[in-house]
């Protein structure tokens, strides 16, 4: 099995938007990142390269981040011991809070690509019903802890 995982974001501004600038343009360098860690397999990606432009939902300003590894420990390397991490704490400069949630990761059969219905199926599931074997958190997943570390500091 892999892992998938969906992620998403209201932006503050328009994509355009200076105020999010800093956002934009660490996209590609983000994603290079990604794309070369132990552990990727898949992500979702616009013509531009990124998801951008991707519409999932009504609302315009939510953004998308899907991705696909192998196992959650490589997720985990990913999300907090890369420059991802130095991005991911200036979120509040660029996105809103939502008042649900907007992170699910789910259990995918190796070779699956899941789509933008069944992500959001999950994150639906994962809203409705809490952390469980079809959709959770990383508080789901016992092995890793380095999201406790992040969110604590």
């Amino acid at each position: 099995m892999h892992l998938a995982q969906l992620n998403i974001a209201r932006l503050k501004y328009p994509i355009e938007d200076p105020r999010v600038a800093d956002f934009v343009d660490n996209l590609d360098r983000i994603n290079a990142v990604a794309e070369r860690s132990e552990g990727f397999v898949w992500r979702l990606r616009d013509e531009d390269g990124d998801a951008t432009s991707v519409r999932a939902f009504d609302d315009p300003a939510i953004i998308v981040n899907m991705s696909v590894w192998t196992d959650a420990g490589a997720l985990e390397h990913f999300v907090w011991n890369t420059v991802h991490k130095q991005v991911y704490r200036r979120r509040a400069e660029w996105f809103e809070l939502l008042g649900k949630q907007h992170f699910v990761m789910w259990w995918v059969d190796e070779g699956h690509l899941p789509t933008l219905q069944e992500a959001g199926e999950r994150l639906d599931h994962l809203e409705a019903n809490g952390d469980s074997d079809h959709a959770f958190g990383w508080a789901h997943l016992p092995h890793v802890k380095l999201w406790q570390q992040a969110r604590c500091a």
